[in-house]
């Protein structure tokens, strides 16, 4: 394993890439797609052939790895830096998760976009929303998104991009991803519109101010165990909802043209 990874680094491969793992993923589509209007709603469905959010929420993950789709591995993340702003950290030439929601957005908007490259978009977008929320994937670059901050977790060496994506989900709640819809997705409609507010920029920056705090909270070394599982269970749900209730208002406001009057 460790000839594996540092096969991977040599390489220029970052493993900061992928993540939430499944569950958390399920989760962020399961919530969009109960937040979709009707009219969204026979639209994803028509473009998707008739399979919900969810059945694509982690096929980027996979498709990444493919030389087909390798072009999209930067695309989970974005990167900055402990000595720069979300403004001023240069920008991957390769793309990141902002530039790659923004690219599905606008190709979701064109009526000129056939169904295929339709169809594409809406499988990037549905995982990419899902990363941008989870917070190592505004980590810095200069660790890999917390890839090399080693930690233990219950006395297992982990590293902290790891414990976001699964370890910290799955030790909050032991739901499945419908369980996780129906305990956190109760807000009203005046504090989800609240959630929705601003641009696909406000929520990384919002993203990018947890992630510093989770790199302050976890120096190396650290062993994760019941305390810091209980401390940061809210910031898991948060960030879980809001990925959902934003996706879902992305593509209402796309497919919807009474959404939101």
């Amino acid at each position: 394993m460790r000839l594996a990874l540092y096969l991977l680094f040599s390489a220029g491969v970052s493993i900061s890439a992928f993540g939430w793992g499944q569950k958390g993923h399920d989760t962020v589509a399961f919530i969009a797609e109960n937040h979709l209007t009707p009219a969204t709603k026979a639209a994803v469905d028509s473009i998707l052939d008739g399979k919900s959010p969810v059945y694509w929420a982690n096929w980027l993950d996979n498709a990444s790895h493919t030389p087909e789709y390798a072009y999209s591995k930067t695309w989970h993340y974005k990167n900055v830096d402990a000595d720069q702003t979300y403004e001023s950290m240069p920008a991957n030439p390769a793309g990141d998760a902002i530039t790659a929601i923004k690219a599905q957005v606008e190709k979701l908007s064109d009526a000129s976009t056939s169904k295929a490259e339709a169809a594409l978009a809406l499988k990037i977008l549905i995982h990419v929303m899902g990363d941008m929320h989870q917070p190592m994937h505004m980590g810095r670059a200069t660790d890999l998104g917390g890839n090399r901050v080693k930690v233990k977790y219950f006395n297992r060496d982990r590293n902290l991009h790891g414990i976001w994506d699964s370890d910290l989900v799955e030790s909050a709640h032991k739901w499945s991803y419908t369980e996780w819809q129906q305990q956190i997705d109760r807000l009203n409609e005046a504090e989800e519109a609240l959630v929705v507010q601003g641009t696909v920029d406000d929520w990384a920056r919002e993203t990018l101010k947890i992630t510093r705090d989770v790199y302050a909270f976890f120096p190396a070394g650290i062993n994760v165990s019941y305390n810091q599982i209980a401390y940061w269970t809210p910031t898991i749900e948060q960030q879980l909802l809001r990925g959902g209730l934003r996706l879902a208002h992305v593509l209402n406001t796309i497919y919807d043209p009474s959404y939101g009057k």
